[in-house]
């Protein structure tokens, strides 16, 4: 499932790739795409056209494109398989066989664009948001500099790259406290999008590696060293994959999978099982963890005894 990495590194793409471009048209080819648009298909194809795209946005997961609409935006996730691909030239006769919405643009020196969204397993979609403020009145998400995200977007926390939640600053600690105050185990704090955003199960585990944390240690007994720890090393193990997955999107092709880039050469936990740990040489183990898996070493990362369940 596409992470903060793969999210921000479409983020960057589009911004350098479609801002300042006119939607002329909107293509729906699977309703169930737009599924979270009020309005329905019908409606979400004719708010576009004529708008253009003013502004690349970023929270957690989420993106949208800022629309010169006032208080609108073009929002989207890209669920479990999903991808935004920008076609131009001799590339825009071309066409995924899941492709699930086309949006028809003009570039700004005119040159005719178009841009897909490409999902396998429709578990993504798009829609027409208004614009919310944000409770601190900060920039509502990276790329942006005004204080507005999309309204099904406001309850998402900010993520490890975010400015306002940077080490050092009162919003770190506030967000060390926050983990601290909850009574679960540090791995389900960290996959709370309410808490951070952004983290998913890949990140996590290797965060909680790097960190030498057990994923069911509980966030309550834990101090604030031991909590910013993990906080650190989930943004250096983000900020890593992002440097190495920042090219991955250009006009033709940007790959949100894990099929390259970070995930076949740095991974140190996760997927990892019957392995010898990097730092240890202990045995890297699967553990069953929320319907999916946990992966740890037994030595660097031992149980504690007060473990949540």
């Amino acid at each position: 499932m596409p992470e903060l990495p793969e999210v921000e590194t479409v983020r960057d793409g589009l911004a350098r790739h479609v801002l300042g471009a006119r939607i002329d048209r909107a293509e729906v080819r699977r309703d169930y795409s737009v599924r979270r648009h009020e309005g329905g298909p019908v409606d979400f194809a004719a708010r576009l056209p004529g708008r253009r795209l003013v502004e690349a946005a970023r929270r957690g997961k989420y993106l949208w494109l800022t629309l010169d609409e006032p208080g609108l935006a073009l929002l989207g996730h890209l669920g479990m398989s999903g991808q935004l691909l920008v076609r131009s030239g001799d590339t825009l006769a071309t066409e995924s066989s899941h492709l699930r919405v086309r949006l028809h643009l003009t570039a700004a020196d005119g040159e005719p664009l178009a841009l897909d969204f490409v999902d396998q397993r429709t578990f993504g979609h798009l829609s027409v948001a208004e614009l919310t403020s944000t409770p601190d009145g900060l920039p509502g998400g990276l790329g942006t500099d005004m204080p507005l995200v999309p309204e099904p977007v406001s309850h998402i926390a900010r993520d490890l790259l975010d400015p306002a939640v940077a080490e050092g600053t009162p919003g770190r600690a506030a967000l060390v406290d926050r983990i601290r105050g909850r009574r679960t185990g540090i791995k389900r704090a960290l996959l709370d999008q309410t808490v951070v955003s952004g983290i998913g199960n890949i990140y996590a585990d290797e965060a909680l590696w790097r960190a030498s944390t057990h994923y069911a240690r509980g966030t309550a007994g834990m101090s604030r060293a031991q909590a910013g720890a993990v906080l650190a090393a989930a943004e250096q193990v983000m900020r890593e994959a992002l440097s190495q997955g920042g090219t991955s999107f250009d006009a033709l092709y940007v790959n949100v999978n894990g099929a390259s880039g970070y995930f076949d050469r740095s991974l140190a936990a996760y997927g990892q099982a019957g392995k010898p740990c990097r730092r240890c040489g202990a045995t890297i183990r699967r553990d069953e963890f929320m319907n999916r898996s946990s992966f740890s070493c037994p030595v660097c990362q031992p149980r504690p005894r007060s473990a949540t369940r």
